[in-house]
């Protein structure tokens, strides 16, 4: 109660008494001086009755201290008017029932006294009804109380009906008891009339006076049961509800599988219209609890039923019925509180129209006292812009926004000082008081919060619950089972407060050792509590399971089809990314200034004759090192991009994976966003780079192969966040990726080089395959190479050069060496590779009919077999000059084309690098050729080589790959590869399957190690 409100109270009192009736202001002062020393001490008592004498004397004397008669309607307006915008409604409610009762105790009840409360009613906007309600049943008697819908009364007579009054039944209950439901401020006012002293929270009742009756009230009386303001309440609530909700529990257990921790056998059931705190110390399970019981945790034993419907089996039909709010932040932290509770309307109103959404947004954030921080970014826990109240609030408000029935709040309190702690808790308690079921973890609650509670559960190690019941009736309960002196006192007589803390240091009591130290043994363990809740508290109170299903509440929750789903996803993506201004910033900067650095420095400048400082592309000697550069930028900024993507929802996707939303449509939505981030990135590199370097005409190829690596790195960066569980554990993975993919390249270290364990010297080995990097740098190096203006017009002719002059000058000449080593010794491996490359140039050039290749043939007819190898290096040596000359045409065409030689010689210097030529056709190679498993292998000119395989494996640099009995460009055919590889990852992602592997390997882990050991690896780790 704030000063100015008790001012303005004894301004209305003074105001109230009439000053034609001299001589009766003494007994208006003592009525004050009664109320106040009920609320202060003597000295704050003597203060305000002399600011009551003040004002009295000031509404019967002017200035000068004569007698003057003032318009007390006007005054009372005045007054009134300065409390409006400072106090709330429940407040302004409170000061007229004041004003009322001071003038039934000084029996002041005129018209003209009535009339002054009216006013002040008129001034508060409290309804009328509710003004005449009020008047009636302060100033009435038990006989003269008029019965209505807002009354409720509580007697004896277990038969007693009515069609407007609710009733509750009392058996030992002698007289009455009255309570008036102001609706507007849910407001009840009690009035007992009967023969017992009763308490009101520890205070003695008086006949027929009023009291208002706060949250966790408490009626008591050694002659009968305890009345509990939880009890009166529902009895209001249940006429709102066209169905309440019945949440049962029977025989409830679960366990973390490889472990006895869990929630042991339980049976409980809870109502609508009932706050239920959890309680208990650090690692009892009240989190667990609440998973278990909302469902997010499978049963092991027991049944879980809502009016009767199951909560495991009849998923479907309790769908949006619970509502579940976890101590973490589910709020996207870069959208505003506007923004955030809207995408949370798109995604659980499907049928709902634009403008009701706007209606239910504009609702909640006026309910939950977001007005002002309506258009804030929520920011993140370190760069705050929302308190954390406010941060409470809105993560509340996206849950209760869908109207659940049924509301989970984990540590709803946790880190919010006592002023947000206790909105957090109104907030809550009008949503019981709309008629839901509310149950919230809460540590430590003050006494006010306490009293919010209509039920407690006491939960204490190894998940066993000790305690279910009335909140005040707990402290009693738990002095009563530790013999403490007066164990019936639940709060303090003088202040009504409630120690809840006790209940926690009567649990966790130590007993002492001889030296009066406590020790680490309690005076009565966990398995004792809950032997004792399981005889005096659950065997009292059975839970019968439901036979019958009843009518669940309507329910406006609506799901978006998966498409739907995937708009909203996207556009809250986006719309998040844009707004972080120093994300976006980074994003689209990175790309260009790695493409400057990378270009400035590759930018080798050998001169030529006319100019020495003239850059020439085609003497450029570190084009294949930027090739390979570009390559890991594209892997690099595509992993880093996503690599948080998923971890940084991770708590977002729980509570929407508990409302059942598409989880294909949230990763889509980040694999879309992600491609469309490396398309935007790749080109601005490509576009940059390219020029610097002046590498032309193949900017769209360059822009192909680079994206295609960085959409490939994007999902294996979703696939490390999806299945890991930190930053850090993310970034330490992410070398672990690309060192191989730049070892395992070819390009670092050759392919032939390797250990002889994983390379070949025909293929790529397997190992180089499964690299993203070797497809996509030999892609843009081949194409480099072959698809650049100027040799690509000769190529296809190059080619069957290569091709006819390695079989005459080196093939056909080591066949015929190791032909005639074969007759003279008669190797057997010299014999399989002569037979095998002959039957190769066989199907090159026809094998005449009277050879054969068989052992006997080939020792006793060398001379046929040497004619026709003559035979076939005679005609390899005519397809060359063949294709030379063609060669020649094209060249001379290209002359005519451009005028002069010297001009033909510009355009290849602006279109062909020498650096890259060298690599394709291998000129560092000094072995032009190695025998290998019986058989010739060409080391020169791989780029020129047609692979004889069928499944798509080749020489690194080939420019074709063969499938089955097609070529396939080399370009497309990488393409196609990574594009696979990716798919492939994306199907790893959408099947959880590094997370599923890992949970697996943990599995095994608890399993094998010995029981011992894995402890000690436990508390190792923490």
């Amino acid at each position: 109660m704030n000063e100015s409100l008790l001012n303005a109270l004894m301004q209305l009192f003074a105001l109230i008494v009439d000053e034609q009736k001299l001589g009766f202001e003494m007994a208006a002062r003592d009525v004050v001086s009664e109320w106040l020393q009920k609320q202060f001490s003597k000295e704050w008592t003597e203060r305000y009755l002399e600011d009551f004498d003040r004002y009295l004397k000031e509404s019967h004397c002017d200035e000068d201290g004569q007698a003057c008669f003032i318009n007390k309607h006007l005054e009372v307006e005045q007054v009134c008017g300065r409390l409006l915008e400072e106090v709330e409604q429940e407040q302004k409610v409170w000061v007229m029932l004041q004003l009322l009762e001071f003038i039934d105790d000084t029996e002041f009840t005129g018209p003209d006294e009535l009339d002054l409360v009216k006013t002040v009613s008129k001034i508060f906007r409290i309804p009328k009804s509710e003004f005449e309600n009020s008047r009636q049943f302060i100033i009435g008697d038990e006989y003269s109380i008029p019965f209505n819908e807002h009354i409720l009364i509580i007697d004896s007579n277990e038969n007693w009906k009515h069609e407007l009054v609710k009733h509750i039944y009392s058996s030992r209950m002698r007289g009455r008891i009255f309570i008036l439901h102001l609706e507007s401020t849910n407001t009840m006012i009690m009035k007992y009339f009967g023969e017992y002293n009763l308490f009101l929270n520890g205070h003695n009742v008086k006949l027929d006076r009023g009291y208002v009756l706060s949250f966790g009230s408490v009626v008591r009386s050694p002659r009968i049961d305890p009345i509990y303001y939880s009890q009166i309440s529902s009895v209001f609530i249940e006429r709102k509800n066209l169905s309440d909700i019945h949440f049962t529990a029977k025989n409830v257990e679960f366990n973390f599988p490889g472990s006895n921790n869990g929630l042991q056998p339980v049976s409980m059931q809870m109502e609508s219209g009932q706050l239920v705190g959890v309680m208990g110390g650090s690692g009892t399970g009240k989190s667990t609890f609440l998973n278990v019981l909302n469902g997010t945790l499978p049963l092991k034993n027991g049944r879980i039923c809502i009016n009767g419907y199951d909560l495991h089996l009849d998923e479907s039909k309790l769908q949006g019925v619970i509502g579940y709010v976890p101590q973490d932040d589910l709020l996207v932290e870069e959208l505003s509180v506007y923004e955030n509770l809207f995408y949370n309307a798109k995604l659980c109103f499907d049928d709902t129209s634009d403008e009701k959404i706007e209606e239910i947004i504009d609702s909640t954030i006026e309910d939950f006292d977001l007005v002002e921080a309506r258009d804030l970014k929520v920011g993140d826990p370190i760069n705050k812009v929302l308190s954390g109240g406010q941060r409470k609030r809105l993560n509340i408000a996206l849950e209760l926004m869908r109207e659940p029935s049924v509301l989970f709040v984990d540590e709803p309190t946790s880190g919010l000082s006592s002023m947000d702690s206790e909105k957090v808790m109104l907030l809550l308690k009008r949503q019981v008081l709309k008629g839901k079921l509310v149950i919230c973890n809460i540590h430590q609650p003050s006494s006010d919060i306490f009293k919010l509670l209509d039920k407690l559960v006491m939960m204490d190690q190894g998940g066993k619950v000790i305690y279910f019941g009335n909140p005040i009736d707990a402290v009693v309960y738990f002095k009563t089972q530790s013999h403490y002196v007066k164990a019936n006192e639940s709060e303090c007589l003088t202040c009504g407060n409630v120690n809840s803390e006790q209940i926690l240091r009567i649990i966790e009591a130590r007993m002492m050792n001889e030296y009066g130290k406590q020790i680490r043994k309690r005076k009565r363990n966990s398995d004792e509590w809950y032997e004792l809740y399981k005889g005096n508290i659950e065997s009292n109170n059975p839970v019968i399971e439901p036979t019958e299903k009843k009518q669940l509440p309507k329910n406006y929750f609506s799901i978006p089809k998966r498409w739907d789903q995937l708009k909203i996803y996207l556009s809250r993506d986006i719309k998040s990314k844009l707004s972080n201004r120093q994300y976006m910033l980074i994003t689209i900067l990175e790309a260009p200034l790695l493409a400057i650095i990378l270009g400035y420095f590759t930018k080798y400048i050998s001169g030529a004759d006319a100019e020495h400082t003239s850059y020439l592309f085609s003497l450029n000697e570190n084009i294949p090192s930027f090739i390979f550069m570009a390559v890991v930028v594209a892997l690099f900024l595509g992993m880093i991009i996503s690599a948080e993507e998923i971890l940084h929802d991770r708590r977002m996707m729980k509570r929407e994976q508990f409302l059942n939303l598409s989880r294909a449509s949230y990763l889509n939505s980040k694999v879309i966003v992600m491609l469309i981030i490396s398309a935007i990135q790749t080109f601005l590199f490509v576009i940059l780079a390219n020029t610097i370097l002046e590498i032309e005409g193949l900017t769209w190829v360059y822009w192909l192969v680079l994206y295609t690596a960085s959409a490939c790195a994007n999902l294996i960066g979703l696939n490390l966040s999806a299945g890991l569980n930190s930053v850090v554990a993310v970034y330490v993975s992410i070398p672990f990726i690309l060192v191989p993919q730049l070892l395992f390249s070819g390009v670092i270290v050759s392919f032939n080089k390797l250990h002889p364990a994983i390379t070949t010297q025909k293929y790529v080995p397997l190992v180089g395959d499964l690299m993203t990097s070797r497809w996509a740098y030999e892609a843009l190096v081949v194409a480099q190479f072959k698809d650049n203006e100027f040799e690509k017009k000769f190529f296809p002719y190059e080619q069957k050069m290569s091709e006819a002059a390695f079989r005459s000058s080196f093939l056909i000449p080591l066949l015929e060496q190791t032909y005639e080593s074969w007759l003279k010794n008669e190797k057997e491996k010299d014999f399989c590779l002569v037979r095998n490359e002959l039957l190769k140039l066989s199907k090159i050039y026809t094998l005449p009919e009277n050879i054969e290749l068989s052992r006997i043939y080939l020792r006793h007819s060398s001379e046929n077999i040497n004619a026709w190898l003559e035979k076939v290096k005679q005609a390899s040596r005519t397809d060359y000059k063949n294709n030379s000359n063609e060669r020649d045409r094209v060249y001379n065409e290209l002359i005519q084309t451009f005028g002069d030689s010297e001009k033909v010689f510009e355009f290849k210097e602006k279109y062909h690098n020498e650096a890259i030529e060298q690599i394709v056709l291998n000129r560092r190679e000094i072995n032009k050729l190695i025998k290998y498993k019986d058989e010739i292998i060409q080391l020169k000119d791989p780029v020129f080589q047609i692979p004889g395989e069928r499944n798509g494996r080749a020489q690194l640099f080939a420019s074709q790959k063969r499938l089955g009995n097609y070529l396939i460009d080399t370009f497309w055919f990488n393409l196609i590869i990574i594009w696979l590889t990716t798919i492939v990852f994306y199907f790893s992602l959408y099947f959880d399957v590094l997370r599923r592997v890992l949970a697996f390997i943990e599995f095994l882990r608890v399993k094998i190690l010995p029981e011992g050991d894995f402890r000690i690896a436990r508390k190792r780790q923490k």
